[in-house]
């Protein structure tokens, strides 16, 4: 069974509520530190708008700071719960997990919107990743929600790091270049030429943003209801309502593009559909169930915005599942976007 937290005395949740006020200080600054990411970008100069990750990362960090840091602020006590034996998961152990993915959408969107990768201090020192680039943003709609993608990714990063603290684990080395073709080629079961890269153009920056999202969702999901603590459970919810956005953003997008023809010789939701089905393929040497949907269902004739049970409820996918898909082949060897595997105890 995995440790519990301890109860927060009133001393911590005092120094809690301080780290609380930091935390929504550094999401409001978090925009005025991706200048530093891009200062002479002509991207950033042609298409500034008022950025709108302060009140969205604001929200996400206030709901996160009252619920979660009671557990991760106080020094003694909390810090004893917190660590790591041999026989058990924490709930240190499963944030651990999530910021090794939010690591990875972090890096692939700052490096699509900002052409930079995130600071040393974001990922506790952590190695840069493999082919970051910007992408080649045409439709100012897309740059901008791109924009407000990325900057919550990076906050979820801020957020969890600052959270657990001395319990942070590095950003692992994330491979956002080749790992994008090698993935198009094994859904696709063919050797793409060019090989596929989301920083082409928009469309295939929402590919991209496609095979990371869905997955977001369903780990999210499925950590729930391993918490110990239902304070963290309900925090990490929240994170993952934000992923759904997103997911729900990147699909829309995709359906509007639907019928568009790619230099492949298929069309988009031939590809998307793919991207699902292989997906579903990879986490299923785990366990054998239906947890992935494209965007068209051919049967019908109808187009898919949320991939659901019978029951309308989201899919939830175990680490295992989640390491499968990310891996591009199995959870117990490391590759894909991950050359050398996640960092904590679950990888």
């Amino acid at each position: 069974m995995a440790v519990g937290l301890v109860d927060s005395t009133p001393t911590e949740v005092t120094q809690s509520a301080s780290l609380q006020v930091k935390l929504c200080s550094q999401a409001n600054s978090l925009a005025h530190k991706t200048e530093r990411f891009h200062p002479s970008s002509p991207a950033s100069s042609a298409k500034t708008r008022s950025n709108p990750f302060c009140l969205g990362a604001c929200l996400v960090a206030y709901a996160f700071a009252l619920v979660a840091l009671l557990a991760f602020a106080a020094p003694a006590a909390n810090a004893r719960s917190l660590k790591q034996d041999s026989s058990s998961i924490t709930d240190a152990d499963i944030l651990n997990f999530a910021l090794n993915l939010e690591c990875l959408e972090a890096q692939f969107y700052s490096c699509a919107v900002y052409g930079q990768p995130l600071s040393a201090d974001l990922t506790g020192n952590g190695p840069a990743p493999i082919g970051c680039q910007s992408a080649n943003f045409t439709n100012d709609d897309i740059y901008s929600i791109a924009m407000d993608v990325a900057n919550n990714e990076i906050a979820h990063v801020n957020y969890l790091r600052t959270a657990l603290g001395n319990y942070s684990v590095q950003c692992p080395l994330v491979n956002i270049g080749s790992a994008f073709s090698d993935a198009a080629n094994a859904v696709l079961n063919t050797t793409l030429s060019p090989p596929f890269s989301p920083y082409v153009n928009d469309l295939y920056f929402l590919h991209g943003a496609f095979i990371f999202e869905d997955v977001g969702v369903t780990a999210y999901k499925g950590a729930l209801t391993s918490f110990q603590s239902k304070d963290i459970m309900l925090a990490a919810a929240g994170i993952l309502a934000v992923e759904a956005y997103h997911a729900g953003y990147i699909r829309t997008a995709l359906i509007e593009n639907a019928d568009v023809m790619t230099p492949y010789g298929v069309n988009v939701s031939t590809i998307v559909n793919a991207i699902a089905a292989g997906r579903d393929m990879l986490d299923n040497k785990t366990v054998n169930t239906v947890d992935d949907e494209g965007i068209y269902n051919a049967t019908t004739g109808d187009y898919t915005l949320t991939p659901v049970d019978g029951n309308a409820v989201a899919y939830s996918r175990t680490p295992a599942q989640v390491l499968d898909v990310v891996y591009l082949g199995s959870a117990s060897i490391p590759g894909g976007f991950y050359p050398n595997g996640l960092n904590g105890k679950i990888h």
